[in-house]
């Protein structure tokens, strides 16, 4: 994943941030090593994620993330906020 271009986040089965690459640390203005792991109850109040509307979504209520439990794969489009608080739109692939 450090080697990729495109920004890229590793989150495990119970929704813990363990990890985003250099590209993910600018698309956000700061890199892992700064922020370290998150759990999905703070995703809200760092990241994001948002809709159209510009409002949070719930980490349970994320499209990828009821695929992902349900056992599929999923794809789906959301917002985040960088730490300068630009919301940048964004394509999320996710596999269980």
């Amino acid at each position: 994943m450090s080697a990729l271009s495109t920004p890229a986040f590793l989150v495990d089965e119970g929704g813990l941030l363990v990890f985003y690459n250099e590209a993910a640390g600018t698309l956000l203005g700061k890199g892992f090593d700064e922020v370290g792991h998150v759990g999905p109850g703070e995703w809200g109040g760092l990241f994001g994620p948002y809709d159209a509307a510009g409002e949070t979504i719930p980490y349970e209520e994320l499209p990828v993330i009821r695929a992902v439990r349900a056992g599929r794969p999923a794809h789906a489009g959301f917002g985040v906020r960088a730490f300068d608080g630009q919301v940048h739109a964004v394509e999320c692939s996710a596999f269980p």
